[in-house]
C-alpha cells in the first residue's frame, strides 16, 4: 500500500468525517484536538469511550474476562465530555476521571476490552452517533476500518515504538506521572501485537486510507499536513 491514497471523494458532505486511527502514542489524541478546533468540528476520542469502559468495570469489580458483563458496562456508560478551553474534562458517573483515564494500566485493560465482540458492538452505535454536522474528527483504532467506513478522508498516524515511548513518558511526566521510559516501551510493543492480533477489527490502516509516519514530524508539520490532505480530498475549502 502507498502513503498516499488517491483522491476520490471531490463532493463536500454536509457530516463530513476524518478518521484518525493508528497506535498508542503516534499523537492522535493531540492531533486530532487541534485538527477539530481548526476546523470548528465536534471530536470523538474513541479511545476514551474502551478506557471508560474497562475503569468502570474495574470500579464496579467486574472481571475484564467477563465479555457480557463488560458489555453491559459499556452500553450503560454514564460519561460526560466537558470542553475546558483547549482541553476535555471527562466525567464518569458525576466524578472527573480525566487524568485517571490515562494511566497505563487503564490503557493496558481497554486494549484487553476493546477485543471483545460484545464491547465493540456496544459502543458502536455510540460513536456513530458523534458524526454530525459541521463534521467530527474521530481518533481510534477502527475509526476507517469499522466504524466509520465511509468517511471521505481516512489517516492512519504512525511513528516508531521507540519514538511512541519517548513521547509518552514525556506526556506523563508533565502531567506529573511517574513512569519508566523501557517499561512504556514493552508496554507499548505488546499493545501493538494485542491490537494488531485481535480477531476482531484489528489495528490497520483502511484499504483507502492515507499513512502518515510521524516519527520525524513535529506537531504543527503533522497538523499542516492534515490541513493540506483535506483540501485535496475537498472537505475543506483552501484558505
Amino acid at each position: 500500500m502507498s502513503g498516499e491514497a488517491t483522491p476520490h471523494h471531490s463532493q463536500v458532505s454536509d457530516e463530513p468525517v476524518l478518521t484518525l486511527d493508528g497506535p498508542g502514542g503516534a499523537g492522535k489524541g493531540t492531533i486530532s484536538r487541534l485538527v477539530a478546533a481548526s476546523l470548528g468540528w465536534h471530536l470523538l476520542d474513541s479511545g476514551a469511550l474502551y478506557r471508560l469502559t474497562a475503569l468502570a468495570a474495574e470500579r464496579h469489580g467486574v472481571a475484564l474476562e467477563d465479555e457480557s458483563a463488560v458489555a453491559t458496562i459499556a452500553e450503560h456508560l454514564d460519561v460526560q465530555f466537558d470542553a475546558e478551553g483547549d482541553a476535555t474534562r471527562v466525567i464518569l458517573e458525576g466524578e472527573d476521571v480525566t487524568r485517571d483515564i490515562r494511566l497505563e494500566t487503564v490503557g493496558n485493560n481497554a486494549s484487553i476490552i476493546a477485543a471483545q465482540p460484545r464491547v465493540r458492538t456496544a459502543l458502536l452505535a455510540r460513536q456513530r452517533a458523534f458524526a454530525r454536522a459541521p463534521g467530527l474528527v474521530a481518533d481510534g483504532r477502527d475509526m476507517g476500518t469499522v466504524v466509520f467506513t465511509e468517511a471521505p478522508l481516512k489517516i492512519f498516524l504512525t511513528a516508531s515504538a521507540e519514538e511512541r515511548a519517548r513521547r509518552r513518558h514525556a506526556q506523563l511526566q508533565e502531567a506529573g506521572v511517574d513512569a519508566n521510559i523501557s517499561s512504556l516501551l514493552t508496554e507499548i510493543q505488546a499493545r501493538d501485537a494485542r491490537d494488531m492480533g485481535r480477531a476482531v477489527a484489528p489495528l490497520k490502516p483502511a484499504d483507502d486510507g492515507v499513512i502518515l509516519d510521524t516519527t520525524d514530524l513535529d506537531i504543527e508539520q503533522v497538523v499542516e499536513r492534515i490541513q493540506q490532505l483535506l483540501v485535496e480530498y475537498g472537505l475543506v475549502a483552501e484558505r
